[in-house]
């Protein structure tokens, strides 16, 4: 299936760099547009795909449309393309806080839609995506769906009414443990390290921690009781984590997340 990309930035650049590398979709089957000249000189030069500067273009001749604009924008971008955007497309969004309603009121009728929640970490392969399908979507198409974001990292089905929670605990959560990472560089540096230094140690443990929980499907308390031995160095961390009201304040941050997202 012909792919377009409408919206061709960092996430999209990521997305096409998985599924060109995974051999998922060929180049040649590729078309994108957007608004930063140099990013479509990349997408043409670095990766080999056809770039085009009319949104409405992208559309028409695409099988898929990737709506990868922003959601302050997604309105005007669908009034461009949507006379040439007929049932037969798969039109997917990883906008933000649009629902399915929204976007086939934008669309000015039903579609096959899908709507997605990527992350970041999707830039180095490692990203988690959810993703619900309109009723018209079927298994095939799906199928391509998942396989797509697959190609950047996880991607699951969770129903419609679960995807701001996504954007809470996943595709704004990257910003919560960079501000983590920071903070325990920060306190490396005060007590003698170098910052380069501290920040690998700091994200190594990050990453390592959180790959020994997928792994080994643990409860994540039970490999933190694992790291506090008896009268030890962590468990007096973690009495200053939890005087200081970590987990209240990260459940506060995640929730306020996912109520903006309601409110986009």
């Amino acid at each position: 299936m012909k792919l377009g990309i409408i919206g061709f930035g960092n996430m999209a650049e990521a997305i096409l760099g998985g599924i060109l590398s995974s051999e998922f979709v060929v180049k040649e089957d590729v078309t994108a547009s957007g608004r930063d000249e140099s990013m479509l000189s990349k997408a043409s030069e670095k990766y080999g795909i056809h770039v085009k500067r009319d949104n409405k273009e992208v559309a028409e001749d695409a099988d898929v449309i990737l709506l990868s604009v922003k959601p302050q924008i997604l309105a005007d971008v669908i009034e461009e393309i949507k006379d040439v955007c007929t049932q037969e497309k798969l039109i997917i969004s990883i906008a933000a806080g649009k629902s399915m309603q929204w976007l086939e009121a934008a669309f000015g009728c039903e579609h096959k839609i899908v709507r997605c929640m990527p992350n970041t970490p999707a830039l180095v392969g490692e990203g988690c995506t959810g993703i619900c399908f309109s009723s018209l979507v079927s298994d095939e198409e799906k199928s391509y769906a998942l396989q797509l974001f697959s190609c950047v990292g996880k991607a699951q089905e969770v129903p419609e009414k679960l995807m701001d929670v996504v954007v809470g605990i996943s595709g704004s959560a990257p910003a919560y443990v960079f501000m983590f990472i920071e903070a325990m560089a920060d306190a490396a540096v005060e007590m003698g390290m170098p910052r380069r230094q501290a920040y690998d140690f700091a994200a190594q443990a990050v990453m390592g921690s959180a790959k020994l929980l997928l792994e080994t499907g643990k409860h994540p308390g039970e490999l933190k009781d694992m790291v506090c031995s008896p009268a030890g160095t962590t468990i007096a961390a973690v009495r200053v984590l939890e005087e200081k009201g970590m987990r209240a304040a990260v459940m506060d941050a995640v929730i306020r997340c996912i109520e903006r997202s309601k409110e986009l």
